[in-house]
């Protein structure tokens, strides 16, 4: 998610960013565990990872340098946030959670590492910056035809 979060949010601005984030996990939620109280703890993080991630790439290059600049500290407080909801919403031990969250968070950093390093300048190239994608285009297009 933060792969494609981070290229986008130098396109749509703070609150298409946190929007993009945000419904993201909402919407993963709905198809895969349902919704509960982690559903909107976590959008609202990857949300604001998103509002985050526009107010890093304002001024900076979309590079792969930049997206590991972002991505990795990104990962690491994500995950440091939302390891209290076993604590706070389950009665999960605060040691438990921790020490759980350890594994977790270096397999998440490396999935991180690895989709910032091959995905998010991919789709920044092809997606953020391809202006056939742009909604007038698009709807130019589909108008010409009908």
């Amino acid at each position: 998610m933060l792969a494609t979060v981070m290229p986008f949010s130098k396109r749509y601005g703070v609150t298409g960013s946190f929007f993009f984030g945000f419904l993201g996990i909402v919407l993963y939620d709905a198809v895969t565990s349902g919704w509960g109280n982690w559903t909107w703890v976590t959008a609202i993080c990857y949300g604001l990872l998103g509002a985050g991630a526009h107010y890093f790439f304002k001024h900076r290059e979309a590079s792969v340098r930049n997206f590991l600049i972002f991505g990795i500290p990104g990962t690491v407080a994500y995950d440091a946030v939302t390891m209290f909801i076993g604590p706070i919403f389950s009665g999960q031990s605060l040691a438990v959670a921790f020490v759980g969250q350890i594994p977790f968070t270096l397999m998440h950093v490396l999935g991180t590492t690895v989709f910032a390093v091959l995905l998010s300048p991919v789709l920044y190239r092809w997606v953020v910056q391809n202006e056939a994608m742009e909604w007038k285009t698009v709807s130019s297009r589909f108008l010409q035809k009908v």
